[in-house]
């Protein structure tokens, strides 16, 4: 019963220090590009406007948010651009 509550605790730990931090993703390990306008709402890692921060975008398929994928993935996905959508 112990080791549980002990795993658990630190898992909630690391869940609430993650999401602590302030900013945008840090850089993947893989070969990644940014990925403009194919956000999910709460699940971008950055933006250009708007916002700044990790998670932040308020709509899916933000022109201004991205996320990263794999080198030479975001051409391949529909309405994904390499680039902010310019206004």
């Amino acid at each position: 019963m112990k080791t549980s509550l002990l795993v658990a605790s630190a898992v909630a730990a690391t869940v609430t220090a993650a999401s602590a931090i302030a900013g945008p993703a840090p850089d993947p390990i893989w070969r990644a590009e940014k990925c403009y306008g194919i956000n999910v709402a709460g699940k971008n890692d950055c933006s250009t406007r708007g916002h700044s921060c990790a998670g932040d975008a308020t709509k899916a398929n933000d022109p201004n948010s991205w996320i990263y994928v794999p080198v030479g993935t975001c051409s391949k996905i529909a309405g994904g651009s390499t680039t902010p959508k310019q206004s």
